[in-house]
């Protein structure tokens, strides 16, 4: 089989991956003066089809070193009762498909995982040695993200570590019953355990680094994880509790949702595809724990423990509060400005900052980005709603869903694959790209 028919089976392989972050790393190249020529950068401007802050859209050469698999994870294409083309890679034609992708300005950097071939130790190692001749024998300096092997030699992960910009370990399911369940070869320790020496690895070498500037980096883009969603039973409070669980004891840079695509045939999966929306809920909830100050119980409870699908997170959170609301713009706190719906971190930013020149109105906010909309049921200008409209607490919900409610012809549109050739479709505004990007809600 040569390296184009081995291509194909393992890039569309490697789909079910998540992956598209910023690299979040400085890493740049350096000059034949520098240490020795090399070629490619990992700065920070984003990485794996995502978006740049000047609007570029980076790619990512993202494969699998192998799809041939010893476990037997129900959910996963690549499990060995499967009967799929099997191939695998050599650790030099990795790198050497990694360097003419990016001599011809395909790539900007590479996102490496694999099946677990024979064992997790000669898995990482064939994982290592990709790495390795791209970093050493290639001098290649660009963005590489690579998936480490539950179970592996700590040692092995040690050293893919100082190489790679980012590593992750994926723990799969939301929780550890669903994981007996659909991947029995896998166990929670094994997964926990590298995430742990990553985060203590990571923590180690920022103490390392600021003893000592030459020091090697150690992951310098953080480390992340992916769990599969809609395969298991999980509410998504449980799911977000999981994620903000993660975050805080591991120090993970992000914690991925990837929405269950049927592949399996085990009679406990789902045989149908879970709404996306639920993907998208999920993903807005990250963006409320990370950046916004919310607790995952404060998103969701007990008594609703899911999303719905019609509002987001944010907007729920804040008709479900109406003691809080309306907030004055011109005298409410950075932290209470950010749980305004409509309201998103850099606006917060700009209202606080430009305030202190003067007495803010609905025209300034719409100048600033928030989007009055949403904003206009729970922020006052000098005690006035915008337009002196007047606000019924208890028409905010209705009112919110008739403004997000679409015609069945139109929700079906707004949820469907887009079409390049569609006529119809109208290109959104600067302003709803950035928000787009930017996650902002």
């Amino acid at each position: 089989m040569d390296a184009l028919e081995k291509l194909e089976i393992l890039t569309d392989a490697a789909k079910y991956d998540v992956s598209c972050a910023s690299s979040g790393s400085s890493r740049g190249g350096k000059s034949a003066a520098e240490r020795g020529a090399s070629m490619g950068s990992a700065m920070k401007s984003g990485i794996c089809h995502s978006f740049s802050g000047d609007g570029r859209c980076i790619s990512l050469l993202k494969i699998l070193a192998s799809n041939c698999c010893i476990y037997d994870c129900k959910y996963c294409v690549n499990r060995r009762s499967n009967d799929v083309p099997r191939t695998t890679f050599t650790a030099r034609e990795i790198a050497e498909l990694t360097i003419n992708f990016y001599k011809r300005n395909y790539i900007e950097g590479l996102f490496l995982s694999s099946g677990v071939v024979k064992n997790p130790d000669y898995t990482m190692e064939l994982i290592c040695e990709a790495v390795r001749l791209l970093r050493e024998e290639y001098g290649f300096a660009g963005y590489i993200h690579a998936k480490t092997v539950p179970g592996a030699d700590p040692l092995l992960i040690k050293k893919l570590g100082l190489m790679a910009d980012r590593i992750s370990v994926n723990i799969e399911m939301p929780s550890e019953e669903s994981l007996k369940t659909f991947a029995p070869d896998k166990s929670r320790n094994s997964i926990l355990k590298p995430m742990g020496q990553i985060s203590g690895g990571i923590k180690e070498n920022r103490h390392e680094l600021a003893l000592y500037k030459s020091a090697p980096k150690f992951a310098p883009a953080g480390h992340s994880t992916q769990m599969i969603i809609g395969a298991s039973p999980e509410t998504d409070l449980r799911i977000i509790k999981l994620t903000e669980g993660l975050y805080k004891k591991y120090n993970l840079k992000r914690v991925y949702f990837s929405a269950y695509v049927p592949v399996g045939n085990h009679p406990a999966l789902p045989h149908t595809k879970p709404p996306l929306m639920r993907e998208h809920r999920l993903y807005q909830a990250d963006w409320l724990l990370r950046f916004y100050g919310f607790r995952a119980d404060e998103i969701l409870t007990e008594e609703n423990p899911n999303f719905n699908e019609l509002l987001d997170p944010k907007c729920t959170w804040a008709i479900n509060h109406p003691e809080l609301f309306p907030v004055e713009v011109n005298r409410a706190d950075y932290n209470m400005l950010l749980r305004v719906p409509g309201v998103g971190v850099r606006s917060a930013k700009r209202i606080v900052s430009a305030r202190r020149y003067g007495r803010l109105d609905f025209a300034n906010l719409k100048k600033m980005g928030v989007v009055l909309k949403r904003a206009r049921y729970f922020l006052v200008c000098g005690g006035k709603y915008l337009d002196g409209i007047t606000v019924d607490q208890k028409n905010i919900e209705r009112n919110m869903l008739a403004d997000a409610a679409m015609s069945p012809q139109n929700a079906k549109k707004n949820t469907a694959q887009l079409s390049m050739f569609d006529e119809q479709f109208v290109l959104p505004t600067k302003n709803e790209v950035m928000k787009s990007i930017t996650g902002e809600l």
